[in-house]
């Protein structure tokens, strides 16, 4: 490890490449190849022939919420049926950027990365999900509800500071109208702001979740220069697809696991084990599978005596059986967690995941306390199918370092993203994933960076063993 870095990092670049070759050895040849290669490689997810119930079951109720999902973004019911089966069939889903806007630069170069390796493989849809319980300022004047533009942070919707610290973007607590104010609450104060607000929608919306994914949709088939169709899913389309679980007596969410409490405390006693040990904070127990929502925040919840309820409401619970949590569910009272969200549309269906820096470690993790789920509960034909998968989960978000320039200047309002990705196409993976500053600056990643240099991590860790690596 390095023992002293300036400008707020706690490793170094290169601490990083090795921690990753070290526990991805997929990654080692992959730095100094160029970028296009990558991208196909992470896309290159081909169908596995499932034979057991669980796996063949979940990719069914998925296809499904896919085919929802297009035709509430106002896709016909013949493409809606050919977006699921393409992820049927070359299974990719990026799960990497939360729920921005389009010209948000990470996230929007996080799409022309995918972007390029869809077009690899002349793939027609780009499907995706994006968090949405989450606030709108994750940082200072970044999250879901800023937007940078000509050098100026501006609130996506006008909202007070109150709304942004403590709303979650999928809370029903509109209506939202797209804003793009200053500090001193100006509307549109730069000419790339008032561009912009005159290709957003006008109207009013009941969630940030909605407003942003219906303009990205308006953006994504009116501004950039690509066949390739864009298919959002946010937490509201997972938590239908968690009740359609739930629905089912015979799914093994309903009955192997809700419904057999052994296996869901077991879950929760696992990560409190890995939290004592070198892998602490990367799956945090911040709340027990659900997210409770109330009056457009998310809140925690505890699992006792069967039963999930908040720390300090006394009135809010939910049995914690699948009738009551699909109630609860439809009725958008709950929502699922991470570990759910990666459940249903990546281990139990098995498809490929694209990640950013956190997830391409606690998702492996994840497989870890979904695989000892389904030993528990003795369900271990889909145990051994968990074992033959290959790369499940891929660095695939922040993959491609904004160069610095205005996305509006550099593509036009996206209109110009062929010609900017022919740019970064030859780049070796080393120099388009730039200075690593999203790893280096995060203390899991000087503590992983650490622990494998010591060995006290290794591929081989117990712990890695379900990482498809």
């Amino acid at each position: 490890m390095t023992a002293s870095l300036a400008d707020g990092k706690l490793c170094s670049a290169g601490d990083v490449r090795h921690a990753m070759s070290d526990l991805m050895p997929h990654m080692g040849p992959c730095w100094e190849r160029p970028l296009e290669d990558y991208a196909a490689t992470v896309f290159d997810a081909v169908k596995v022939q499932a034979a057991c119930r669980v796996r063949l079951h979940a990719m069914e109720l998925l296809c499904r919420c896919v085919e929802r999902a297009a035709r509430r973004s106002g896709f016909a019911d013949e493409e809606a049926r050919r977006a699921s089966h393409q992820l049927a069939s070359a299974p990719v889903l990026q799960t990497g950027p939360h729920c921005f806007l389009l010209p948000e630069p990470v996230a929007l170069y996080t799409h022309l990365f995918s972007l390029m390796g869809l077009e690899a493989h002349g793939l027609e849809w780009y499907i995706t999900y994006h968090a949405s319980t989450v606030s709108f300022a994750e940082k200072a004047k970044k999250g879901p509800g800023w937007l940078w533009l000509e050098g100026e942070a501006l609130n996506v919707f006008g909202l007070p500071r109150s709304r942004m610290d403590s709303f979650s973007v999928c809370g029903l607590s509109g209506p939202y109208r797209f804003a793009l104010t200053n500090a001193q609450g100006q509307l549109a104060p730069n000419a790339a702001a008032a561009h912009l607000l005159c290709e957003l929608p006008s109207g009013e919306f009941a969630s940030a979740a909605d407003a942003i994914g219906g303009a990205n949709q308006m953006l994504w088939r009116r501004r950039l220069s690509s066949s390739v169709k864009l298919l959002q899913l946010d937490d509201l389309d997972i938590a239908d697809l968690v009740a359609d679980h739930l629905e089912d007596p015979a799914s093994w969410l309903s009955a192997g696991f809700i419904r057999n409490r052994a296996v869901a405390e077991s879950v929760l006693d696992t990560i409190d084990q890995l939290n004592t040990g070198p892998w602490k904070g990367w799956v945090r127990r911040t709340t027990d599978f659900f997210w409770g929502t109330d009056k457009g925040r998310i809140v925690p919840l505890r699992l006792r005596d069967n039963v999930l309820r908040t720390k300090n409401q006394a009135d809010f619970e939910v049995q914690f059986r699948p009738e009551s949590l699909v109630a609860a569910l439809r009725q958008r009272v709950l929502a699922p967690n991470l570990f759910l969200v990666f459940l249903v549309t990546s281990i139990m269906p098995g498809v490929r995941v694209l990640g950013g820096c956190r997830q391409v470690i606690y998702y492996p993790l994840m497989r870890y306390l979904a695989a000892k789920a389904f030993a528990r509960s003795g369900e271990l034909e889909v145990w051994e199918e968990m074992r033959r998968d290959r790369l499940p989960g891929l660095w695939g978000h922040r993959v491609l370092k904004p160069d610095g320039t205005d996305p509006f200047g550099g593509i036009g309002l996206l209109d110009g993203a062929a010609a900017l990705l022919s740019r970064y196409r030859k780049m070796p993976l080393v120099q388009a994933a730039g200075d690593l500053e999203s790893f280096t600056r995060d203390p899991l990643w000087a503590d992983l960076s650490a622990n494998t240099a010591r060995g006290t991590i290794n591929s081989a860790s117990t712990e890695w063993q379900w990482s498809g690596q």
